[in-house]
């Protein structure tokens, strides 16, 4: 077996206080996520409904399961009843929809605000006006089953570290500007996440409070 539990330590050891990891553990079988757990871990990071239901039923009860991926509205009633917290909100739509569904299950939900920032077009997210937009409106204040607990973003895939420094800097410094604008006396919106396993580093030096780490905990995925 892949050596999780001396590259979960690795990982561990480089996090400063203040700031979790979410181990992304899809396509990874579950004798990794054990030993992550037996290690101590708690949060995990999935984003296929279907890996994430088999996964939740088998494994520990008090494992924190993120949604991590690109969310398609009609998937939200599968997860609502369990999971802890959806990392990759990018419209009202979806915002609508979660409250909904958790409402059913008599939850509240917490999510963080999808940013796109990246110049990839691959990515999902707000751009940062949009986001500006979706707060602005006011809608999410009426939703009493969803708490916006912060902003997550991917960076671009590249080598150079100065364009990944410079597109966290800006959802760091955009993070500031909407928690003193709408969240100043929400001690709850807090979480700034950003970091994967090629950029965790420069993350925590722009203000990550959570990196979202898989490959290099778990080694190369296992597709089914």
């Amino acid at each position: 077996m892949y050596n999780v539990k001396e590259n979960l330590r690795k990982v561990l050891a480089d996090l400063p206080e203040g700031v979790r990891l979410v181990a992304v553990s899809k396509y990874h079988p579950n004798e990794y996520l054990m030993a992550a757990y037996e290690e101590g871990q708690r949060v995990f990071g999935e984003s296929h409904e279907q890996e994430l239901k088999q996964k939740h039923a088998s494994l520990p009860d008090d494992i924190e399961w993120h949604f991590i991926g690109h969310l398609q509205t009609n998937k939200v009633k599968y997860i609502a009843p369990y999971i802890s917290m959806i990392e990759a909100v990018d419209s009202m739509k979806l915002l609508r929809e979660i409250n909904k569904q958790a409402a059913k299950s008599n939850r509240v939900i917490d999510v963080l605000l999808e940013l796109h920032i990246a110049e990839e077009e691959t990515k999902y997210g707000l751009t940062l006006d949009a986001c500006r937009e979706l707060l602005a409106a006011g809608e999410w204040r009426e939703l009493q089953h969803v708490r916006i607990c912060g902003l997550m973003m991917m960076a671009s895939y590249v080598e150079d570290t100065e364009q990944i420094r410079r597109e966290m800097m800006t959802a760091s410094a955009f993070f500031d500007e909407m928690k003193a604008r709408y969240f100043a006396d929400e001690d709850s919106f807090c979480e700034r996440s950003w970091g994967m396993s090629h950029d965790y580093p420069i993350a925590v030096e722009c203000g990550s409070t959570m990196v979202r780490v898989g490959t290099t905990i778990f080694g190369p995925r296992v597709y089914p």
